[in-house]
């Protein structure tokens, strides 16, 4: 008897104290600065304490994370909120929404070389762009150029590999690239480029409403997990929260993941993310994650403008804000 009690004794202490749900999630992109806040929230408990056994995986871009959480494959995942309305058009009913806001002001951009001619988006004309077919930014390059009333047809757009876009930036081969401005910007100057020669084009503040990267969900598991998700949802939040206060310290959580990683360029490209994408006026004031009714349908008149849409788009199955957590942990501040 003793030794049964003995037993089932250790057999207690060795047991967890609440089972841990896993959620794989898909990132977009690699492990760099802008990723570290969901390390930080992995690392800090974050997501332990809404009992969450978080994993991440890297992604190649926003549109391959989409079909991972639309199949299932993944709950979870971050990607592009308008490569997202684009694949709810083109596959209707697919189990798939954006159900957090992250990047309120989309880093898209265009990032050209002074000394090549590019200061300006008219400065594309009779020049050569290169784009990763599955770029995010290159997905909305028709509303840049329409915003801007570029000829499209006198711009040489040359297809690139992720690994080869800057390279070529940096070695004269392209004029100009479409990325996201925190990476692109910040890999050219690893490869030698001055700063002050780079011109980075900001869509967003050359006429592009659009919203940016959010946390998507398989709609499926959501609504048989609506607490998880709601939990991983505050995780985030957290995590965003203590990277704005220790961005070094975020860095270190990254680095344990992507040990070659330069940890004093990651920390500007994740300071970067912050300043111009995630703590924005909007969200100081409203809290992280949440949309602008009237933006946003503003953003899908914009769309509409060069994408024709198989089906009138409805905002409320591309975005779905009812999973986002109540109370103050949204409210992000630099103090």
């Amino acid at each position: 008897m003793l030794r049964s009690l003995c037993a089932a004794a250790v057999l207690g202490l060795a047991a967890p104290a609440f089972a841990q749900t896993a959620m794989p999630f898909a990132l977009d992109w690699k492990f760099e600065g802008p990723s570290a806040p969901y390390f930080v929230a992995i690392d800090n408990g974050y997501f332990s304490e809404e009992g969450l056994d978080v994993t991440i995986e890297e992604g190649a871009g926003s549109l391959a994370a989409i079909p991972k959480v639309a199949t299932g494959a993944f709950p979870v995942g971050f990607a592009d909120i308008n490569s997202v309305i684009r694949f709810l058009d083109q596959n209707p009913g697919a189990p798939v929404a954006a159900i957090m806001m992250v990047y309120d002001k989309p880093p898209f951009a265009v990032v050209g070389r002074a000394s090549q001619g590019i200061t300006t988006p008219a400065d594309l004309e009779g020049r050569i762009l290169g784009a990763p077919p599955p770029d995010g930014a290159w997905a909305q390059f028709p509303i840049f150029a329409a915003e801007n009333d570029l000829d499209v047809s006198a711009i040489t757009v040359e297809p690139v590999g992720f690994p080869t876009r800057e390279p070529m930036l940096a070695q004269g081969e392209v004029d100009a690239v479409t990325g996201f401005s925190f990476s692109s910007t910040l890999n050219l100057i690893r490869l030698g480029v001055e700063e002050e020669d780079l011109s980075v084009l900001l869509m967003a503040d050359y006429g592009v409403e659009l919203y940016g990267n959010a946390i998507i969900v398989n709609t499926d598991y959501a609504s048989e997990n609506p607490e998880e998700i709601t939990g991983f949802l505050t995780g985030v939040a957290r995590g965003w929260q203590s990277a704005i206060d220790d961005p070094a310290a975020a860095i270190v959580s990254l680095l344990e993941r992507n040990p070659a990683a330069d940890p004093d360029l990651e920390e500007r490209r994740l300071q970067l993310a912050i300043n111009d994408n995630v703590l924005t006026g909007y969200v100081a004031a409203n809290g992280m994650g949440g949309i602008d009714a009237d933006r946003f349908a503003a953003a899908l008149e914009q769309t509409a403008t060069v994408y024709e849409f198989a089906s009138e788009p409805d905002a409320s199955v591309i975005f779905d804000g009812s999973y986002l957590p109540e109370g103050d942990v949204l409210m992000l501040s630099a103090e």
